[in-house]
């Protein structure tokens, strides 16, 4: 098990945003939905596009290069690239990978991510 780091307070980020965190070397994307918080890799795995620059709705975040689409309470892809021959593809020989999921906690006004 890993520690337990404050990435942000709770009324730093309102509901439907995210933000980008470094913790403790790990580029972090929180996401807040409702009163939930959500912790994943920041970085898409296909070409690395910032996904705190993605749109987000309800649970599922876009990444702003190619479209993929991610589960933030899982980290699965929902879609891998934006449609086309190239999702078939990268379907068809699995290439699309999950988003690495970090425990996250509420306490005391903050808002901790497990690395």
């Amino acid at each position: 098990m890993g520690e337990f780091m404050e990435v942000s307070k709770i009324d730093e980020l309102k509901d439907g945003a995210v933000k980008a965190a470094n913790v403790e070397g790990h580029e972090v994307l929180l996401a807040r939905v409702g009163d939930k918080y959500y912790a994943t890799d920041n970085r898409c795995p296909h070409m690395k596009g910032d996904l705190s620059q993605g749109e987000l709705k309800g649970k599922v975040v876009t990444c702003p290069v190619h479209g993929s689409q991610f589960d933030l309470s899982n980290g699965q892809v929902i879609r891998w690239l934006s449609g086309g021959l190239m999702s078939k593809v990268g379907r068809a020989l699995k290439l699309s990978k999950d988003l690495t999921v970090y425990n996250v906690k509420v306490e005391d006004g903050r808002v901790l991510v497990e690395v």
